[in-house]
């Protein structure tokens, strides 16, 4: 593994366990907890608590991942998601929003940093790290996100300097810091966003400051003097302009897309950028893109045991959050990436996780009844075995 070499400050014995833990995450069925560990593993069930309680610098790691592995053109996405967790004494216990039950739940939340892929329409893990707000100041949760992705642009800003979130994150605040932060964020507006025109007619010459917008714009019935045409298709007409936000208080790149469902009805959204010199399509497939952050989250809550930790420690919470995501990454340069683009079928968590689950088991036989699997004898039928169960895409 290049990038766990490259790790400053990491002995050998760490970069064993390591190693160990992701091969572990990739091949445990079932619930992955300190216990499974110990079952599947070579060490004790205390020595992965201990080890679960050291820092590791996921996100110099992972950002060597994706620059090694990627395609070349990034974008940062943003989003947190819900833990489930039980009890009264773990940090950071509340109520989050949970979009798979549309309501808030008792648990715990990580907000989530990933480097989306623009060219192999995936999704790299960088880092996750649990929200955990101080009721006792006057600091909101729209500041502890901020102050995550500000705290790291440094790092962040070496893969891309655009980072692009829900519309949940389309507020004055939050975009503040992002650009205070250097970075410029991609997000939509509510359809009924208040926006106005920019004025651009020539001065009147009269006292007085001069006139900076030309009325409010209508969604439903936009003015296409300001807006210009992008492209049209059979499902969607897509418009762009430069539009001042009164809720962002700042000029914004807008893009006014129509789509036009099966019916025949009419509704449109609106996708915008704070960079006013990216190019219009560029807006809508980067907030396209940001979807693949969410699959990150799913396959880490059914494959990796993303949901499984058990333990109060904010350390260990932190180790075995990332190591879940950071697992997927490992899958994907793995598995999958290593593959032409045109070769490559859909990529599927399940089926990886048969494969290293079959390899595992007969690591296991082949230790125990001491069976060499290199011979010309068992060479065919150790490789039939290893990808026993996995589904033909």
């Amino acid at each position: 593994m290049n990038a766990l070499n490259e790790m400053p400050k990491i002995n050998q014995c760490r970069k064993v366990f390591l190693s160990e833990v992701f091969v572990l995450l990739l091949s445990i069925k079932g619930r992955i907890n300190f216990l499974q560990l110990y079952r599947y593993g070579k060490c004790c069930e205390q020595r992965y608590r201990q080890q679960f309680e050291k820092p590791f610098d996921f996100l110099e790691f992972n950002k060597s991942l994706t620059l090694s592995s990627g395609g070349g053109r990034y974008a940062i996405a943003f989003d947190p998601s819900y833990i489930n967790k039980s009890g009264k004494k773990t940090p950071g216990l509340g109520y989050f929003w949970s979009g798979c039950a549309g309501k808030a739940k008792w648990g715990l939340e990580i907000a989530g940093l990933a480097a989306i892929d623009i060219e192999n329409h995936t999704a790299f893990h960088l880092e996750a790290v649990q929200t955990v707000t101080d009721s006792n100041t006057d600091s909101t949760l729209t500041d502890w996100y901020a102050n995550v992705i500000s705290s790291r642009k440094e790092v962040l800003c070496t893969i891309s300097n655009i980072l692009v979130a829900d519309a949940w994150f389309s507020k004055k605040k939050f975009t503040d810091q992002i650009i205070s932060a250097g970075m410029h964020l991609i997000s939509r507006l509510r359809d009924d966003a208040d926006l106005m025109y920019l004025y651009k007619g020539k001065p009147t010459g009269n006292k007085g400051r001069p006139r900076k917008y030309a009325g409010k714009i209508d969604h439903n019935n936009i003015d296409e003097n300001y807006f210009s045409l992008v492209k049209q298709d059979e499902g969607s007409t897509i418009f762009c302009a430069e539009v001042y936000s009164k809720s962002l208080k700042r000029t914004i790149k807008l893009l006014h897309v129509v789509y036009t469902n099966p019916k025949g009805k009419e509704i449109h959204k609106l996708y915008f950028s704070t960079d006013l010199s990216i190019g219009a399509l560029d807006i809508l497939e980067y907030y396209k893109a940001r979807f693949q952050i969410e699959f990150l989250y799913r396959d880490g809550k059914q494959h990796t045991g993303l949901n499984d930790c058990q333990t109060r420690s904010e350390n260990k919470l932190h180790f075995h959050f990332n190591a879940s995501l950071t697992a997927i990454n490992i899958a994907k340069v793995t598995h999958w990436l290593s593959i032409p683009k045109e070769q490559r079928k859909a990529f599927s968590m399940n089926d990886i996780k048969t494969l290293n689950h079959n390899g595992l088991l007969l690591q296991r036989f082949f230790d125990v009844f001491a069976i060499s699997p290199h011979s010309a004898k068992n060479k065919r039928r150790v490789n039939e075995l290893l990808y026993y169960g996995t589904i033909a895409a």
